[in-house]
Order: structure tokens, then C-alpha cells, then sequence
């Protein structure tokens, strides 16, 4: 499902979060959402969500009809409903769901879990799992609803670096072999280097470039939206990894950080 936005802004009273942007998403591919905190990032994937209102247009294959098959995992996730994993995760497929539970939706269930490595928590009590462990059942609570649009919002946050590379295979290659539509939220530029297939760099709600991860994440950029003096380097299968330097001084404006940066 192609997903554009157009001029796309989102105010919270006087406040302008989100400046008018244009962009695209499309079947089949993984776009990244990257920038500083407080840039617009949640904000963007909100609107896309319906979760809050947005200014301008936003279009689904070209009508403004928001489609049923959206799932949206949001950055904060918090259940304190005595349920099990199995029927949290169940409760992703509410529109699949009959007056009875039917053999195939605890399949479905049961395939994610297992996909995900977490089938041993399917009798467990959501309330007792950890942070990284929720964050885990809440991404196969979206996976399983067989969505057309898949809307994460930082999902590897508190997981730990095994899990978080786990994660980010499964959505890439769930987003390949489905057809979906992916905005994924990432606060770890080399991991949107490596699993997303375009990224969108914000800055101030503002749209600072979008492209391929080698055309976006650029030392040059990384300076004017992070303020940070980094290093690229290339791994042995040719992604492209930034190494963190320091902090360029806040008083330097934009173009000595990119000068200071190509050092």
C-alpha cells in the first residue's frame, strides 16, 4: 500500500510539532524515521496512525480513506490487564476474531510467537515480563493482525542488542515477503543503515532529507541534525556504519559542523 504524505503538519494547540512534509512509503520496503529527540518522529508516525490530527493530506494508494489494516505499536506500551501473552498477543486479531476462538487465529498466534523466539511465554502473565519482554509480546500483538501497514515506533528500545537484531530482521523480512508498508522509528542510525530500506531524517519537525540510508545518513547531515562530529566507515558487506566522535560545541553554526566533520 502506497502511503503519501502531503504537506503533512501536525500543531498541538499553537505549538507546531510537525512542519508541512512530503513524503512517501511504499509496499515492500522498511522506511526509517530518524532525528534528534523531540523532532517530530512519533509525532509523524502518530498522524500516519489516526492517533492524533494531522493538517494536509494524507493519502492511502491515493484515497483518504484510512485503511483497516494498520497496525500501530507505540512507544510507550503499558498493560496492566491480568492477561496472558497468548491472549495479548490474541487480541491482535480482533477483526479476524469470531464469536469463538477459532483453530486458526491460535495458530497465528502461535507461528508470530515462535517467529519471534518468545513461545515460551504464552502462559505467562503480561504484568510479570520485562520490559524488553513486553515490548517483544506488543510487536507480535501487530505482526499477528496481518496488517497492510506495519507502524513501529521504537520497538527495540529496551531490548538488548541480540534481541534488537532478531527484531529488526524479522520486520525487514516480514515487510519483503507480506508486501507491507513499514515506518519504523529508530534511535540507532547504523541499525536503520542496515534494515531499512529508505530513511526520512527530521529535525525540528521539520523533513532534513530522505532518501537511501547512504544518501541520508551522512556525516555532513548527521552534523546538522545531531550536532555530532562522527566517522564513516564501510563493514565487509558494504553498509555503511558512523562512528561517534563528540559533541560539536553548540555555539558553532551549521556549516562549521559540516566543515569541522570533513576534517
Amino acid at each position: 500500500m502506497n502511503i503519501s504524505l502531503q504537506s503533512l503538519s501536525v500543531a498541538y494547540g499553537s505549538r507546531v510539532v510537525l512542519h508541512p512534509i512530503d513524503l512517501c512509503a511504499q509496499p515492500g520496503r522498511v522506511l526509517g524515521i530518524v532525528g534528534p529527540n523531540g523532532s517530530g518522529k512519533s509525532t509523524l508516525v502518530k498522524a500516519v496512525a489516526g492517533q492524533v490530527k494531522a493538517s494536509g493530506q494524507l493519502l492511502f494508494n491515493g484515497s483518504a480513506q484510512r485503511p483497516a489494516s494498520i497496525a500501530y505499536m507505540p512507544q510507550d506500551q503499558l498493560s496492566l490487564a491480568a492477561l496472558s501473552v497468548l491472549e495479548v498477543v490474541l487480541l491482535g486479531r480482533l477483526q479476524q476474531l469470531r464469536l469463538k476462538v477459532q483453530p486458526d487465529d491460535l495458530a497465528a498466534v502461535r507461528r508470530v510467537l515462535q517467529r519471534l523466539g518468545i513461545e515460551d511465554l504464552a502462559g505467562r502473565d503480561v504484568r510479570e515480563l520485562s520490559g524488553g519482554q513486553r515490548q517483544m509480546v506488543f510487536l507480535a500483538q501487530a505482526l499477528v493482525s496481518q496488517p497492510k501497514v506495519l507502524l513501529l515506533d521504537e520497538p527495540i528500545s529496551a531490548l538488548d542488542i541480540c534481541h534488537q537484531l532478531e527484531v529488526l530482521e524479522v520486520v525487514h523480512q516480514t515487510t519483503r515477503q507480506q508486501g507491507l508498508t513499514t515506518l519504523l522509528v529508530l534511535h540507532d542510525l547504523n541499525a536503520a543503515a542496515r534494515f531499512c530500506d529508505d530513511v526520512a531524517l527530521l529535525k525540528g519537525g521539520q523533513l532534513l532529507a530522505c532518501g537511501s540510508p547512504a544518501q541520508v545518513l551522512t556525516v555532513a547531515n548527521v552534523a546538522q541534525a545531531f550536532g555530532v562530529e562522527t566517522e564513516a566507515l564501510r563493514c565487509a558487506d558494504g553498509t555503511g556504519v558512523l562512528v561517534p566522535k563528540r559533541a560539536v560545541p553548540k555555539h558553532m553554526n551549521a556549516m562549521d559542523n559540516i566543515a569541522m566533520c570533513a576534517l
